[in-house]
């Protein structure tokens, strides 16, 4: 709780506003800042030079990366400079574990830095780790909602382009992937307009719902029925409508039996959690 309210403070210090932007010449300063002794930062900053991992310890590779949150607000988002070659040098690290950390930390590191900074140094390495191994994929993954939103909506469309390949694992029994994807789509709904969500997360939802796991079924129900909520509170109606014409059409009318069960198990839920009024569920 004290961390959290100690990152809603950063993120809203005037003194560090949002809006700050650093010129070339303050980027090339060199690693000096007067927050903590500078023999500390050098320390720190040294834990990445590969002759450690050989004499000190072999994962202290990791043991930064873990760290880098807690450095970046301890310096603010004034001293990033002093942060920046070390995050990037950790991002490409050969061991995917040290990756594996920073991609469960990039939303954390994102409201330490606000959004002109994210925009410019962590964006980048969010694309490369959305490409990298499952491990790494899903510290972005659980965290997708929490990056996503501190981004301006332009950027923010960018990635509905891209949510499919999370359907696509390493291994395809990693059903808890999907699941966790599931579980994000029902927070993203909140993120998008009434379009971005019938043209790119529908076709997701379905998919989903059609799951070999009912674990993921399950969430996927819910993410269906919010949706449906979602679309029939917008200004454009046409959206909902065609969204239910088509579960009618895939699951209700199904040759299988399990379709037809889906499709009964979305009215559920829709009614459970009173997603429609009755006259329009009716």
């Amino acid at each position: 709780q004290r961390m959290d309210s100690t990152l809603h403070y950063i993120h809203n210090d005037s003194d560090l506003s949002t809006n700050s932007s650093f010129s070339p010449e303050e980027e090339r300063k060199s690693k000096v800042q007067d927050v903590v002794p500078q023999a500390l930062l050098d320390q720190y900053l040294s834990m990445t030079d590969p002759s450690r991992a050989q004499t000190v310890d072999t994962e202290i590779a990791k043991h930064c990366a873990y760290s880098l949150p807690g450095v970046a607000l301890t310096l603010g988002r004034q001293n990033w400079h002093c942060l920046k070659d070390t995050y990037e040098t950790l991002a490409s690290d050969m061991q995917w574990k040290v990756r594996r950390t920073l991609a469960f930390s990039i939303h954390e590191l994102a409201v330490i830095l606000g959004d002109q900074l994210t925009a410019g140094d962590l964006v980048p390495v969010f694309n490369g780790f959305l490409k990298d191994l499952d491990e790494v994929r899903i510290g972005v993954l659980k965290h997708l909602h929490d990056f996503l939103k501190l981004l301006h909506v332009d950027k923010r469309r960018e990635y509905l382009y891209q949510l499919q390949e999370f359907l696509v694992t390493d291994n395809t029994r990693n059903w808890r992937f999907r699941a966790e994807l599931a579980e994000q789509l029902i927070l993203l709904l909140d993120l998008y307009s009434a379009r971005d969500i019938y043209d790119y997360l529908r076709p997701l939802a379905f998919t989903l719902c059609a799951d070999k796991v009912s674990s993921v079924r399950w969430i996927s129900y819910k993410l269906v029925s919010e949706m449906v909520r979602k679309l029939y509170m917008a200004s454009t109606p046409t959206f909902v409508v065609d969204l239910m014409n088509e579960l009618i059409e895939k699951f209700c009318r199904c040759h299988k039996w399990s379709g037809r069960q889906t499709f009964v198990f979305i009215c559920q839920t829709i009614i459970e959690d009173d997603c429609l009024p009755m006259d329009q569920f009716a």
